[in-house]
């Protein structure tokens, strides 16, 4: 997956407003994120492991829950929120893993470790999520949210799995309920 940080001005319509500016970092490290998991499936390979691992699912949505109060969030929030982009990584791990059964390997790229290397990275990039998702908030119950989000995640800089990913990873972003 090619993981690109560079979003075009985001406008839904001739008519209605343009995205708010804390979308757009929002968005870049859900990708961020979501470009991580290609590292995650080559370890996942290389170790024979299950994609699955609800120990360290679990770790990471305690964590956010514990966190969310400092960044002003409710824990709830966190948490679903982060189980959303558990999934979406999950999937990109579960598509790679299908392809590189189906052609008999892996790429022949560098394979960082996984706890020593990838989880503390991980680890950072959930706290500015953390954040972004709360500079965010107040957008997330616009009635123009749900628009502003599928723009961004179907400008054509997305291949389809990322745009698959990114669509999962944002799913339950808005909250706006007419």
């Amino acid at each position: 997956m090619k993981h690109r940080l560079v979003f075009a001005l985001l406008f839904v319509s001739a008519t209605a407003s343009a995205a708010p500016a804390t979308l757009e970092p929002l968005l870049n490290s859900i990708a961020e994120r979501l470009a991580i998991a290609d590292q995650v499936a080559l370890s996942k390979w290389d170790s024979h492991k299950a994609v699955e691992d609800r120990p360290r699912e679990q770790d990471v949505i305690a964590s956010v829950r514990a966190q969310a109060p400092s960044y002003a969030l409710a824990p709830a929030t966190a948490e679903q929120f982060f189980a959303a982009q558990i999934e979406a990584n999950k999937l990109v791990q579960y598509t790679h893993l299908s392809d590189w059964h189906f052609k008999g390997k892996a790429p022949d790229t560098p394979r960082p470790d996984l706890v020593g290397k990838i989880r503390p990275v991980l680890d950072q990039l959930q706290k500015r999520l953390l954040q972004q998702l709360a500079d965010f908030g107040p957008e997330r119950t616009s009635p123009q949210c749900p628009q502003w989000v599928a723009t961004a995640v179907h400008q054509p800089l997305y291949d389809p799995l990322t745009q698959i990913a990114m669509t999962r990873a944002t799913a339950e972003l808005c909250t706006y309920t007419p």
